[in-house]
């Protein structure tokens, strides 16, 4: 099974370089498909520089959408498995075997990975002891590499361009469809939005809005003011 990595960038000239570097050392990654939303720093740059010892395919797209361009990705890709990865997010070797490995079985449709947020701080540790807390609840994110089989991801229509929670929104759709599992492989993801302001009151708000959503606020009605966090 061919395995394809999509990635959505958007003025990420801080962290592309060593995503690139980190997929560029798996063995089991067949095609990198990168969708920009119009980046507007050395991001493009970067990517067409980058000397990739794997077919790397850029897609350019008027505006930023994660699920919009995560979906432009998969209508692109050309494997049978679908990995999402967050620009900022470094796998390890051996991330690639296992998810094909897992997708050997039908009943599975997809997974994801253990994440740690980078940084010495004590707040990123906080993250990275509390992602595991929120999974037990049923809660998964994006930023922990989902892992999807196209035919389900193509039977569930794929993401959809919400202005955010698409990635909760695809999971609870993809639980419908078979079997998601935790792959236990360290991922390294980026503890950026909560750099350089207060985090209590950064992570009281994405709490809040975290709470809406399960409450049934829409997206849309949420995305301006999240938009300010998530930025």
């Amino acid at each position: 099974m061919q395995l394809s990595v999509i990635i959505p960038t958007f003025n990420e000239e801080l962290t592309i370089q060593k995503t690139l570097d980190a997929l560029s050392r798996l063995v089991n990654v067949d095609e990198i498909v990168i969708v920009d939303g119009g980046s507007a720093d050395q991001t493009i740059e970067i990517i067409e520089s980058f000397a990739v010892n794997k077919p790397l395919k850029l897609i350019k797209l008027a505006e930023a959408n994660r699920g919009q361009q995560m979906h432009e990705g998969a209508r692109q890709a050309t494997g049978e498995i679908f990995w999402f990865l967050h620009a900022d997010t470094r796998p390890v070797q051996g991330c690639g075997r296992q998810i094909k490995q897992y997708m050997r079985y039908a009943e599975i449709v997809g997974g994801n990975f253990r994440i740690v947020f980078d940084g010495a701080t004590r707040w990123a540790k906080f993250l990275t002891w509390l992602y595991p807390q929120l999974r037990s609840i049923g809660l998964v994110y994006g930023d922990s590499a989902m892992f999807v089989r196209r035919e389900t991801y193509e039977k569930i229509k794929g993401f959809k361009s919400l202005p955010l929670f698409e990635d909760v929104d695809l999971y609870k759709r993809l639980l419908k469809k078979g079997r998601f599992v935790h792959v236990n492989l360290t991922i390294t993801t980026s503890s950026r939005r909560f750099q350089n302001r207060s985090f209590i009151w950064t992570f009281t708000r994405w709490s809040i809005f975290q709470g809406l959503y399960w409450l049934g606020v829409p997206p849309r009605l949420l995305a301006k003011g999240y938009k300010q966090i998530r930025n």
